[in-house]
C-alpha cells in the first residue's frame, strides 16, 4: 500500500476505517458461538486469549490494513504493530484496536465489543493524537458509537439478506445526560485503595449499579443514562488493568467529546504520556462533576 496523497481527505480515511470495522461486525458476531473457549495462548500483556479474540483480531487486521490511508495496525493481541505501508503522521494513520473487549463474557453470553482508536502519530502516543475513536457493542442490537471532531454519534449496524452491511445513524449528537443515573466500578472490592472505596460508598448511595464485566457495555450505559465508570488503581496493581492505547484513550476521547471527563485519578487520560504501546492505566470516565469529585477524593 502506498502513502495517501498529501491532500487526501482525512475524514474519508476515518470513515473508511469505521466502514471496515462495521463490515467485520456481523461476521465477528456470527462466529462467536463456536469460539467461547480459551485459545491456549497469551497476548502481549500476558493474559489468556479466547478463540474469539484471535478470530476478531485477524478479521479486523485484514480489513483495516487494507484501508488506503492506514499506515499501521496495532492490536491488544499483538506484540508489535503491523506495517500497512504508509508513513504514520505524514499522511497516514495508526489504528489501535481492542478486538473483543470483555471476551471473558463469552462463556456467560454477556455483552462485549470492539474498541477503535485512530491516531495521527506512531504508537505509543498520547490521546491528544487521536483524530477519531469508537466502539462496537455486541448487545441485543449491534451498535457503533463514533467520535470525531464533529461530535459523537450512535449507529446501528445491520446485515441485509444479500450479505451487505449498512450503518444507520440513530443519534446524531450523543451527549451525556445532565442528571447521572448509573455507575460501574471494576476490580475486586478488597483490592480497592481506601480513598476509592470511600468514594464508591458515596456513589452507591446516589446512583444505580450497572456493571457487566465489559468496559464497552458499562461505558455505553454511562453515555446513555449519565454517570461514571471506573476501573481503578488497585492495591496490588496501581497501574490498573486497562490498556492506555487500545482502551483508555479511545474511551476517554469519546466521553470527553460527549461532554464528559476522563482521568487516571490525577491527569486527563488524553494527556498521559505512554512508555510502551501496552501500558496500563487506571480509568475513570463519566459526567464531569462525578469525575471531579473522584479526583478530589483521591487527592
Amino acid at each position: 500500500m502506498t502513502d495517501p496523497a498529501p491532500d487526501r481527505d482525512a475524514d474519508s480515511v476515518v470513515e473508511a476505517v469505521f466502514d471496515a470495522v462495521a463490515e467485520t461486525a456481523p461476521e465477528i458476531r456470527a462466529a462467536l458461538p463456536g469460539r467461547r473457549v480459551e485459545s491456549g495462548t497469551e497476548n502481549a500483556s500476558g493474559e489468556s486469549v479466547m478463540a474469539g479474540d484471535l478470530y476478531a483480531d485477524e478479521l479486523l487486521g485484514d480489513a483495516i490494513t487494507a484501508v488506503d490511508g492506514v499506515g499501521s495496525f496495532v492490536s491488544e493481541e499483538r506484540e508489535t504493530a503491523v506495517d500497512a505501508g504508509g508513513a504514520v503522521g505524514e499522511g497516514a494513520y495508526a489504528v489501535a484496536i481492542d478486538p473483543l473487549d470483555g471476551s471473558s463474557n463469552l462463556r456467560s453470553n454477556n455483552a462485549m465489543g470492539t474498541v477503535v482508536g485512530v491516531y495521527d502519530a506512531p504508537l505509543p502516543a498520547t490521546g491528544r493524537d487521536l483524530v477519531a475513536a469508537g466502539y462496537v457493542l455486541y448487545g441485543p442490537i449491534t451498535t457503533m458509537v463514533v467520535a470525531d471532531e464533529g461530535g459523537v454519534r450512535e449507529e446501528v449496524i445491520e446485515q441485509d439478506t444479500d450479505g451487505s452491511v449498512s450503518r444507520s445513524v440513530v443519534e446524531e449528537d450523543l451527549t451525556l445526560p445532565d442528571d447521572p443515573l448509573v455507575y460501574g466500578f471494576g476490580g475486586r472490592v478488597p483490592d480497592w485503595p481506601d480513598a476509592f472505596t470511600a468514594y464508591a460508598r458515596e456513589i452507591e448511595d446516589e446512583l444505580k449499579l450497572r456493571y457487566g464485566g465489559a468496559m464497552v457495555g458499562d461505558v455505553n450505559q454511562v453515555l446513555t443514562y449519565g454517570g461514571i465508570f471506573a476501573y481503578p488503581a488497585l492495591v496490588d496493581a496501581p497501574e490498573g488493568k486497562l490498556r492506555l492505547s487500545f482502551e483508555a484513550n479511545p474511551i476517554a476521547y469519546i466521553v470527553e467529546a460527549a461532554g464528559g471527563a476522563a482521568t487516571d485519578g490525577e491527569t486527563d487520560i488524553l494527556d498521559v504520556e505512554p512508555e510502551g504501546v501496552h501500558d496500563r492505566v487506571p480509568l475513570y470516565v463519566g459526567n464531569e462533576g462525578l469525575v471531579e469529585r473522584l479526583e478530589t477524593a483521591l487527592d
